[in-house]
């Protein structure tokens, strides 16, 4: 596991369940269990949707913390209230009844009390079997011992002396035998540790190359200097021949041979490495959360409806050929599925920092900061055919460079770290990581988590899983139950996919 502060991956055990009543309000199911954080609006990717209008899209969340369950009121508009007065984060007590909103609906909270495991007692033909070694080969009283026990423990002592030369015999060559395989598992478990810290460490060098490309590339970029731009074509080289050679280390731990993982948990490993993470030290529990989310898109006809609406309008090409032009992996495509679900004139709700429109779901600052012109409704919560940010070409262009100055920059190579600043804000997560050693080996996904678990929004959290998790489907939509094909097939797939 990543820590205990890891809420939401893989259930504990000794984690206290909560079941939720809807007392009051429109919900399609009125009982639930978890055992696990969870969301409450209207947004339907919540897992307790409610549908009246004073209802946030996400609301209120649910967590866990030092194994009680906590409320937390998400900036909802119209707020949550426990006994008529406002709150925004409290433990869930037995019997706990929260209004959302001003009587739009009332949820009670039960959660379970744990009771200590019980201690179970001998049986008695355990105790039996006791009393009867004690009485023919315990310690008795020579004199006051029967004949027949007697005759049993001088048979026992005649066995016993035959067999004990033998016996010794026996245990030495076992004993030989185990220390020779010992010695022979060390040596491979080290031999194994050596090679696993050496992937590792070329991994986080190519990373490190990446991110002085990136600087290089700049530069000569706008300086159009000859020379810096042949050093940039040094350092592609040097990035490739590192790259084959962390795949011939994979080969010798053989992370990916058939039999050691099934496809899920390849494909898995394929879509984090593509989003700049390391497979060798991803937690273990990753895989496991990821599989959790891909059940969730199962259960729903969103994504087949969403890569429909890319495909009629071709937007899988553009943002694919747009991504790479930028050196980051197609498979951004799948952050604005999750941001509009590719409806073209999406418009989000009122914020302090203004209203987000468009596919990528730019608010205006951001917009202009990249080159799209907001329209003359920009305050409005309307479509607008005069704001750049509807365009998509344009607005595919600007996420492209958005996602790769973050990048390059506080995200340090690590694309999960991209994906989490997109949807909490760029700063709000730059607060944190800035606080973490500058160097990508120390700085990415699994490390933010491991630091800041409780600091980072459950909506974000699902978020960034939502979209690995999207990503992984795609690359084969029929082998997990979807009808789509993958959205890059036509694509030439030695350009975006790994040679492994």
């Amino acid at each position: 596991m990543i820590n205990e502060n890891f809420t939401g991956i893989n259930q504990q055990r000794g984690v206290p369940s909560l079941q939720v009543l809807v007392k009051q309000g429109d919900s399609p199911q009125k009982e639930y269990k978890f055992t696990r954080p969870f969301q409450i609006g209207r947004d339907e990717t919540c897992e307790i949707k409610l549908q009246n209008q004073g209802i946030s899209r996400f609301h209120a969340e649910v967590f866990l913390k030092d194994n009680t369950w906590w409320f937390r009121d998400l900036n909802s508009t119209n707020g949550s209230f426990v006994s008529g007065k406002k709150i925004d984060e409290f433990p869930l007590e037995k019997n706990r009844e929260v209004e959302f909103g001003v009587g739009e609906a009332v949820l009670v909270f039960e959660p379970e009390e744990l009771l200590p495991q019980n201690v179970t007692k001998r049986d008695q033909p355990a105790a039996s079997m006791t009393q009867y070694l004690e009485h023919y080969f315990g310690e008795d009283d020579q004199q006051n011992m029967g004949e027949h026990t007697r005759m049993i423990r001088d048979a026992f002592q005649i066995v016993q002396k035959k067999h004990k030369s033998r016996y010794i015999i026996i245990i030495s060559i076992v004993g030989l035998l185990f220390i020779c395989v010992g010695i022979y598992a060390l040596q491979k478990h080290r031999q194994v540790d050596r090679q696993q810290n050496l992937a590792e460490g070329i991994f986080y060098s190519m990373k490190s190359i990446e991110l002085e490309l990136a600087d290089l590339r700049k530069k000569a970029e706008s300086s159009q200097d000859a020379a810096a731009l042949q050093e940039v074509q040094k350092y592609r080289v040097r990035q490739k021949e590192m790259s084959k050679n962390y795949d011939q280390f994979l080969r010798e731990l053989h992370v990916y041979e058939e039999g050691s993982l099934d496809e899920t948990d390849q494909i898995i490993l394929r879509i984090a490495r593509m989003f700049g993470e390391c497979e060798l030290g991803m937690p273990s529990d990753f895989v496991g959360e990821v599989r959790n989310y891909i059940r969730k898109w199962q259960s729903t006809d969103r994504l087949e409806r969403a890569i429909l609406r890319a495909e009629e309008s071709g937007y899988a090409r553009m943002v694919a050929e747009v991504m790479l032009k930028y050196d980051l992996p197609p498979q951004f495509f799948y952050l604005a599925l999750q941001e509009s679900d590719f409806r073209a004139q999406t418009v989000g709700p009122q914020t302090r920092f203004g209203i987000a429109k468009g596919i990528w779901q730019f608010i205006p600052q951001t917009a202009l900061k990249y080159g799209l012109r907001t329209g003359p409704l920009v305050e409005l919560e309307k479509y607008d055919p005069r704001d750049d940010r509807f365009d998509f070409e344009k607005a595919t262009e600007a996420a492209a460079k958005y996602i790769r100055d973050i990048y390059e920059t506080d995200a340090q190579a690590s694309g999960l770290l991209v994906i989490a600043s997109y949807n909490w804000g760029e700063r709000k997560v730059a607060s944190l990581i800035q606080k973490m050693p500058e160097n990508p080996r120390e700085r990415n996904f699994w490390q933010l988590l491991k630091k800041y678990r409780q600091q980072v929004p459950l909506e974000t959290y699902n978020y960034v899983f939502y979209i690995i998790s999207a990503a992984v489907i795609g690359e084969n939509p029929q082998f997990f139950g979807f009808t789509f094909e993958n959205p890059f097939l036509n694509l030439n797939e030695n350009i975006y996919q790994l040679d492994i």
